[in-house]
């Protein structure tokens, strides 16, 4: 195997990092960066900030061991049809307490003014945008995102730049003719084709301009092979999709559990209700359709019912999200796992989580944000699928079925970093690596 250390450029210079919605999980990553920056917290989360890896004998930080972008070097930019700063987003959205993490940094989130969005309500109905850009055909509005992104790097000085999609839902859509090639989805781009949702016109526009794009929202953006042909002709890192936080998380770390023991499942019901945002799109059954199909997929990769039939051939998997605007962000999910043991005889497990979403989402955000720098810094292009740690239906390289067991996700990251160190990879199929 080959172990020589990958050729990685430095990480000199700002990285800019261009939100695409400015609501709650985009304001409270940027002051929690303000806030660490500042010495006045800790990025608990992140697995970049503050997870280990084993090099031979030693198992140091990763951020003191790989070469990733500090922290002080990011500048924050983005795009809403909402006009909120950052600041007014963050008191509005109240994730996090006004007095202790808002007010301490107002300034700096008062400085991040989001840019006029390409925003359809065709796609995203329950809100009302009047921060839009005047342009109404897409090829118009991909041209202007492509300048907002040239003129930010430009007015901030950046080397760099990583675009992450942390928008609402956008109503299901299946892939068309449209998304099959890059020269099929320019066309549709000239022709203003009904089929090109806004979520693709900034992926499509961050890679014409050579940089890296990462979808949080389990919208259809860069998962058809017209994007993953661009980032591969532009040579830039992409993924996705649908950020792993709450309820998924804790399945995909359960169903191995069942899986290592040889467990039956009978069926699965998980519930959840939440009242930001992201819950009340989310009440549009279209947008729901769209989260549900990421949300439904883990159990069937990780459980593989055709390898075992007798165990997992026949379970029942429903899930729901209910809108409740008392909640806010503090969303609750619960689950009823309905199993079976020795002989078949049944047994039960209930989870109730009660978490609050944004602050989940955010040290995953961030660390998407540096590992995607890496990448890029790195030469690697196209599909990112070691990164799947932090994606509820993670993008695949083409041929490749994606991963979803949590802590084999975990391993695939921490063993494409050894590669790029050019250390050895660490067995990791039985068990964990770390």
């Amino acid at each position: 195997m080959d172990t020589s250390p990958h050729h990685i450029a430095p990480a000199d210079g700002r990285l800019g990092v261009l939100f695409v919605g400015l609501g709650a999980v985009a304001s409270t990553v940027i002051a929690g960066v303000e806030l660490i920056r500042r010495g006045l917290a800790e990025p608990v989360g992140s697995l970049a900030q503050m997870g280990t890896i084993r090099l031979g004998d030693r198992a140091p930080l990763i951020r003191d061991a790989v070469p990733l972008a500090d922290l002080d070097r990011l500048v924050f930019g983005a795009w809403d049809p909402i006009p909120d700063t950052a600041y007014e987003a963050a008191v509005k959205c109240g994730v996090l307490d006004r007095y202790t993490h808002v007010e301490p940094i107002a300034a700096a989130l008062e400085a991040v003014a989001p840019m006029p969005a390409a925003f359809d309500p065709e796609y995203v109905r329950r809100i009302k945008g009047t921060n839009v850009k005047p342009e109404t055909r897409r090829r118009d509005l991909a041209e202007a995102l492509r300048r907002d992104i040239r003129d930010f790097k430009a007015a901030h000085s950046c080397d760099r730049m990583v675009v992450i999609l942390c928008a609402s839902t956008e109503v299901f859509t299946e892939p068309g003719p449209a998304h099959q090639s890059l020269r099929a989805f320019e066309a549709a781009l000239d022709a203003d084709d009904a089929s090109v949702p806004p979520s693709m016109l900034y992926a499509y526009a961050a890679m014409k301009e050579g940089v890296a794009f990462i979808n949080g929202a389990p919208s259809l953006t860069v998962d058809v092979p017209a994007m993953t042909e661009l980032a591969e002709t532009a040579g830039v890192p992409v993924g996705g999709k649908d950020f792993k936080t709450g309820q998924t998380l804790v399945k995909t770390a359960l169903a191995p559990m069942l899986k290592a023991r040889m467990l039956g499942l009978s069926g699965w019901y998980s519930t959840n209700i939440l009242g930001n945002r992201d819950g009340e799109v989310l009440d549009d059954p279209d947008s729901f359709r769209t989260k549900e199909k990421t949300k439904l997929g883990v159990l069937e990769h990780i459980l593989e019912p055709d390898l075992h039939p007798e165990l997992y051939g026949d379970f029942h998997h429903k899930v729901r999200i209910n809108y409740y605007p008392p909640r806010g962000d503090d969303k609750e999910g619960w689950d009823n796992i309905d199993m079976f043991g020795w002989l078949g005889y049944p047994m039960q497990m209930k989870v109730n989580f009660l978490c609050r979403d944004s602050i989940l989402a955010a040290p995953l955000v961030l660390d998407l944000v540096l590992f995607t720098d890496l990448a890029q810094r790195a030469g690697l292009t196209g599909v990112q699928d070691w990164l799947s740690l932090y994606f509820k239906s993670p993008q695949e390289t083409p041929g490749v079925p994606p991963e979803h067991d949590l802590f084999r996700q975990q391993a695939d990251l921490k063993n494409t970093l050894r590669r790029l160190l050019g250390e050895d990879r660490v067995a990791h199929s039985e068990g964990h690596d770390d």
